[in-house]
């Protein structure tokens, strides 16, 4: 007896009835099955998720206070325990990595509403909300120049992930350039890119889990090369011939920042829901308007753009001066990466080897970008280490390295920082773009 066999009185033969309309015509068992997995809300001869079915956490709600309970114990142990191992291995990392550890074993589901939710509704929402205290007027105030050696490394990013993944393309699989993608959102913005981008691209949770991987890994690395270019002030600022008061009149500039420490009220919050879901809806509604060239740029890709653009605009208003949205952003971010990880297999690690070293190539062409922008604009070495910084680390790292450097640039670190945000979605859709073609 096939499943389901006792609806047939009802809804199936309602069905049947006005699918299958004629005279004296009995469906088979075959078509009793097709009848059935159309109520289901399934293909014919499609595999259903074997996790979806078996995983012991199902519902919607459990779903989602999983993903928040992940997010939330890793930055409780790291503030808790103080332990080294978070200087190395953000937090980012395990929240990506613990849900792909709870997928394959059966305790999270690979498919959720939740997951569809977090994508349609928690992505435009939390670019919004991180573009929203962009202040690019104020970083270009003090830094000056220096904010020319971080566009340059920008640039830099692209042109680097390019010739890298020319290089190592061949031992990845056919759809690693939108992991590429994402790795290059990371290193021009930050955490918020990366998700934006791996979201418009549709970029596969195994191919997410390698761009984190090698963000971890190259970070490692690259953040003691910054801290320890401190060193080499001096022969540095004379290679670029750098005007001996440039440093001074930066840290007489940052002193003049208006930094605003207000805490939100709650009608802050009423402001920026209303601006978040305003953006969303007005993006949603203009996307599938706009023509698609498939594969990069589609109506999930024109929907980042807009959001992207709008967020941008009105960072140019007063809407900027509402407190509280970077911090709910960034809470947003977490989650949605939590949920990446949840749908992802370990059938990618073999790329891994492959993707880590063209990272490293990548990183050394950035590097070098960033040298030539140095001296191409006389750009003392604590700008040049804050611009990579603001780049590769993002709005958690440069100010890390302002802070070793000189204490007095860390605000203007942050501001650079936002900046990187704010082209990172763009120019990294340009690198998924050209790696796309690298490929085909």
């Amino acid at each position: 007896m096939l499943a389901g066999e006792h609806w047939r009185g009802s809804a199936l033969a309602k069905y049947a009835g006005q699918r299958f309309p004629g005279y004296g015509w009995r469906p088979s068992p075959m078509h009793w099955q097709f009848i059935e997995d159309r109520i289901a809300g399934a293909r014919p001869n499609e595999e259903k998720s074997v996790g979806a079915e078996t995983a012991m956490i199902q519902s919607p709600i459990g779903v989602l206070l999983a993903l928040v309970t992940v997010a939330a114990f890793f930055f409780y142990l790291e503030k808790s325990t103080g332990w080294k191992v978070f200087n190395l291995f953000p937090p980012l990392l395990f929240i990506y990595a613990t849900p792909v550890l709870l997928n394959n074993l059966g305790v999270m589901p690979a498919d959720s509403v939740v997951y569809t939710g977090m994508r349609d509704f928690g992505l435009p929402v939390f670019i919004t909300l991180m573009l929203l205290s962009v202040d690019i007027g104020a970083a270009v105030r003090v830094m000056g120049k220096g904010v020319l050696v971080m566009l340059l490394g920008s640039v830099g990013v692209v042109v680097g992930g390019v010739v890298s993944f020319m290089v190592v393309h061949g031992w990845l699989a056919e759809d690693a350039w939108k992991g590429w993608g994402a790795l290059a959102g990371s290193w021009i913005g930050g955490t918020g890119n990366m998700a934006a981008v791996a979201g418009a691209l549709d970029t596969s949770p195994e191919q997410l889990g390698l761009a984190v991987l090698a963000d971890n890994l190259v970070y490692v690395v690259w953040l003691p090369i910054l801290l320890g270019s401190k060193a080499f002030a001096e022969r540095f600022n004379r290679w670029t011939k750098v005007s001996v008061n440039r440093v001074a009149d930066m840290e007489k500039a940052a002193m003049k920042l208006h930094r605003d420490d207000t805490p939100p009220e709650m009608r802050d919050y009423l402001f920026l829901a209303f601006i978040a879901f305003g953006v969303t809806w007005l993006a949603a509604w203009i996307a599938p308007l706009l023509p698609e060239f498939p594969p990069v740029l589609s109506t999930s890709t024109w929907n980042l753009l807009l959001v992207t653009t709008f967020a941008l605009a009105l960072s140019f208003t007063g809407a900027r001066k509402i407190a509280g949205s970077h911090n709910i952003a960034m809470a947003i971010i977490y989650i949605f990466v939590a949920s990446m990880g949840a749908r992802a297999s370990m059938e990618g690690l073999g790329q891994a080897p492959a993707f880590v070293l063209g990272a490293f190539i990548w990183i050394s062409i950035h590097g070098a970008f960033c040298l030539a922008g140095a001296w191409l604009f006389r750009v003392d070495v604590h700008s040049a280490a804050i611009a990579s910084a603001a780049n590769i680390g993002g709005a958690a790292s440069a100010p890390v390295v302002a802070a070793y450097h000189k204490q007095s640039l860390v605000p203007v670190a942050i501001l650079m920082a936002l900046i990187g945000y704010a082209i990172g979605n763009y120019l990294a859709l340009l690198t998924a773009r050209l790696a796309f073609w690298v490929s085909s």
